[in-house]
């Protein structure tokens, strides 16, 4: 059913306050749940629920509020609930009107709202996050047109995998489910299979691979016991045989593949069969396992940062060169906005997409000087990447097969680009701040002697003056000083005096010191 829309409430609780009467309007979470347009979702995801029967659904922007905020901030499902209950600034952005002691769902029901809405349709939290950065001028349709796009990988949530690691595991899977379905095995080497497993970790550790690879044969002996003697068991039990289809499926290609063999049919992870181990010429790791993945940046640096522009899950390790024009076009679609140019690495040579807009790293021909500068910003992707890898879910993905790796995906790019609005927006508020507050006071004319403190020009507890001590050593340097923390700006001094620039502290408070003598 159809989840249902809160109720306004036009008069007021004698015995409950509203929440936009306890958190500071300032705050940028409470500015960002403004610049959010949550009928957005509401019209995009109601028609996936039935009309008039079932329980009614939970309320979208409840459940969209609780991922933007999990992928903002890098949290699990248990942790962004557990937040939920505590921050009245993440119920408020959550859509909640008073303050609410107990928690409107089940960690479960994330997972459940994610197969609902599914990877495709979630594209619409990219788009909205873009739409939002514009309304707050974080960036402006301009940076749309010229992107820069490269591939990484998104590593999965496995164990590295290992011959005696997979065997062992495979022998876990087919006795739980016997039991559970009540077969009796000849033998199930439960006890002899997690030693045989032990003795090849330290064989292969003490430098003695033969006798390590003794022990994997043995672990591969029994496994292939074990799946003959439950293949003759089900044979008659029609519901046996589709309970234990899957895994049987698994363990038959494990039992297959050796270990030379290469290509997206080697099996790296039994509760994973999707991973793929992929070389991307680290030097702290020559190997990722995970799935391929392709991001489209900005090129110019916005006021707000780096967005991402567009992003998609790529299974089957394809060539960067065969997934050009889908990223381009999904990109045009996200955005609305046609590109102009798309800077690339090498590894794109031979792709599929239009030539004549997309330019290469080393390439010679059509080069303008605009060309040339843009394309020295294509390395700027990597450390985009490099921070939805650490502060978001990038980095290791816990979602559930391909469906999973797609859907990590594009809500990790949505929650890097409301990191870097969140982040606009606390400084321009205190910068709008220092612009009401600053008082007009006169400016002594700088010189190379230090400044006595009652000519200080500052207010509140921020003071900038230079010391005796260090005007000797440094005659160029001035100091901004806070509580005992002195930050030294390589900046020369002037005697004539400048026309004055009102900076903010960080906290709200206004500095006023003359314009082209302060940097932050």
């Amino acid at each position: 059913m159809r989840p249902k829309q809160p109720k306004a409430e036009p008069q007021e609780d004698l015995f409950r306050a509203r929440l936009e009467n306890l958190v500071d309007p300032r705050h940028p979470l409470v500015r960002l749940a403004k610049l959010i347009d949550w009928g957005r979702f509401v019209a995009a995801f109601g028609p996936l629920y039935t009309e008039a029967s079932g329980r009614p659904g939970l309320p979208t922007r409840l459940m969209v509020g609780l991922h933007l905020l999990r992928h903002m901030d890098g949290l699990s499902d248990e942790a962004i609930c557990a937040r939920y209950l505590d921050s009245p600034y993440v119920q408020l952005f959550c859509g909640e009107t008073y303050f609410q002691h107990a928690l409107p769902l089940d960690r479960s029901s994330m997972t459940r709202w994610r197969r609902r809405i599914g990877p495709e349709r979630l594209d619409l939290l990219l788009a909205e996050s873009l739409a939002a950065a514009q309304r707050g001028g974080a960036v402006e349709e301009k940076h749309f047109r010229r992107v820069t796009i490269d591939t990484t990988v998104q590593p999965k949530a496995v164990t590295h995998p290992t011959d005696s690691k997979l065997l062992h595991r495979g022998i876990e899977i087919l006795v739980r489910l016997a039991r559970g379905h009540g077969i009796r095995l000849r033998q199930s080497y439960l006890r002899v299979a997690r030693r045989a497993k032990r003795e090849a970790a330290k064989l292969m550790y003490s430098g003695r691979p033969r006798q390590a690879e003794r022990q994997v044969r043995q672990l591969r002996t029994w496994l292939g016991r074990l799946f003959r003697d439950i293949g003759r068991k089900i044979a008659g039990n029609p519901t046996a045989k589709a309970a234990f289809a899957g895994p049987l499926e698994l363990v038959r290609r494990r039992l297959r593949q050796r270990r030379e063999d290469r290509g997206p049919d080697k099996l790296y992870s039994l509760h994973a069969s999707e991973v793929e181990c992929i070389g991307k010429g680290k030097a702290h790791a020559h190997f990722e396992f995970g799935g391929k993945v392709s991001i489209a940046t900005t090129n110019a640096l916005a006021p707000g940062g780096q967005f991402v522009l567009g992003a998609r899950s790529l299974p089957g390790n394809p060539y960067d060169g065969h997934t050009l024009a889908a990223q381009i076009t999904q990109t045009e679609r996200i955005t609305g906005v046609e590109i102009e140019r798309a800077y690339v690495d090498r590894g794109y040579r031979g792709h599929d997409a239009d030539r004549a807009r997309v330019i290469l790293s080393g390439q010679k021909r059509g080069l303008t000087p605009t060309i040339r500068r843009e394309r020295r910003r294509r390395n700027a992707i990597e450390p985009v990447i490099g921070h939805m890898k650490s502060d978001g879910h990038l980095g290791r993905n816990f979602l559930l097969g391909a469906e999973g790796d797609a859907t990590n995906l594009i809500l990790a790019a949505a929650g890097h680009n409301l990191r870097l609005l969140r982040a606009w927006l606390a400084p321009l508020l205190a910068f709008l701040l220092s612009l009401l507050v600053a008082p007009a006071r006169p400016v002594q004319p700088l010189s190379h002697e230090p400044w006595p403190p009652e000519n200080r020009i500052v207010h509140g507890r921020l003071a900038v003056m230079v010391s005796r001590s260090s005007a000797r050593r440094r005659p160029f340097r001035w100091a901004t000083q806070r509580a005992h923390t002195t930050h030294w700006i390589r900046r020369p001094l002037h005697s004539q005096t400048k026309p004055l620039a009102a900076v903010s502290d960080g906290e709200g408070r206004a500095l006023t010191c003359p314009a082209n003598q302060f940097s932050q």
